[in-house]
């Protein structure tokens, strides 16, 4: 039962529902950070292979990407707060506080 996992089936389809609009947007907000990176005064070379390692580290991260569970769902809300890419705006009571329990948020 999902209520044990300390969200709702309400919550669930909403997370499904906006995933994608909080990924494209974070995945925007990245990319404008890349075009700022590369019109950086250092060579070329430079800005090639910090823009390589940017993007290495920036894929792991849920706002670009992530595993679609219902189990992974606290988890994956978790990340994508503590990455700036979401709010919690539209979720129960009830999650918001799995939420804060689960990622120590005061």
């Amino acid at each position: 039962m999902m209520q044990d996992q300390g969200f709702t089936e309400k919550d669930w389809k909403l997370f499904r529902k906006k995933i994608v609009v909080w990924q494209e947007a974070y995945m925007e907000r990245l990319n404008k950070e890349y075009v700022e990176l590369l019109s950086g005064e250092e060579n070329p070379s430079t800005k090639f292979w910090r823009l390589e390692k940017r993007i290495w580290e920036d894929q792991k991260k849920a706002g670009v990407q992530v595993q679609m569970s219902r189990s992974k769902m606290i988890h994956n809300i978790i990340c994508l707060l503590e990455e700036g890419a979401i709010s919690l705006e539209g979720f129960s009571e009830e999650l918001r506080e799995r939420v804060k329990f689960a990622g120590g948020r005061k």
